[in-house]
């Protein structure tokens, strides 16, 4: 698998999406995945809230947010479907004001496929729109995907056997996620300019349809539940 990032102009508020990436990206090979970071996207659909005053973030956090905890170091929230700090509200890099994640990223994943497969003129094509997480217990961020559309985000080992013949009952890759991680690590997260990649080579299948669900957890049959709760307080 080769991720190819893409250095761009800064990225202006209210700037047309579709030819932004066509301005950068010439031309795809076929089976290609395009990554676009989710912060462009956000600004493209002007998702910004200037900041008046120290609650200005706390008001947006909780708005955003499905739910939504302060803690010692950063307000814990579930926002579309995902655990994150802050609701993934983001104050870098955006000259005094707050960045909101996009309102849809599985739609404008969507829409960016169907206008770019024209536009290349390829038959299988994938969009990933990306953030970055942090992980429970692990120090340091990685990628994730907010939105993808043109490929599965699941591959599923259930029922297909190991090395030594035993069926798997469980085990499933998270593939969009692991794509974004891969993105993310090459894209950087300061000054570098890279709000776009494309990657290529990928084992992934590609679709038509994408589920937008399919990653998702409720946190009531989340597996580490039962762990966190049971921690003693300290």
């Amino acid at each position: 698998m080769i991720v190819k990032t893409i250095k761009t102009k800064i990225f202006n508020e209210g700037e047309n999406l579709v030819e932004f990436i066509l301005r950068n990206i010439k031309k795809v090979k076929e089976n290609s995945i395009i990554v676009v970071t989710s912060k462009i996207v956000a600004l493209s659909e002007r998702r910004t809230v200037v900041i008046v005053n120290e609650k200005t973030k706390e008001e947006n956090i909780k708005k955003e947010s499905e739910f939504a905890m302060p803690t010692k170091y950063a307000w814990l929230t579930i926002k579309d479907g995902i655990v994150m700090a802050s609701a993934g509200i983001d104050e870098s890099n955006a000259q005094g004001k707050l960045i909101l994640l996009p309102k849809d990223s599985y739609v404008v994943a969507r829409k960016l496929r169907n206008a770019l497969k024209k536009k290349y003129g390829v038959k299988n094509l994938g969009i990933l729109i990306t953030d970055s997480r942090t992980i429970p217990l692990r120090l340091g961020v990685t990628g994730v995907a907010l939105g993808y559309a043109g490929f599965r985000g699941i591959r599923d080992y259930r029922g297909r056997p190991d090395i030594f013949g035993r069926l798997l009952h469980f085990s499933r890759t998270n593939v969009a996620d692991s794509l974004a991680t891969a993105a993310v690590l090459e894209m950087g997260e300061a000054d570098e300019c890279r709000p776009l990649a494309v990657i290529e080579g990928a084992t992934v299948v590609f679709s038509e349809r994408t589920h937008a669900n399919e990653l998702r957890i409720d946190p009531r049959d989340d597996m580490y539940k039962p762990f966190f709760d049971n921690l003693p307080s300290r």
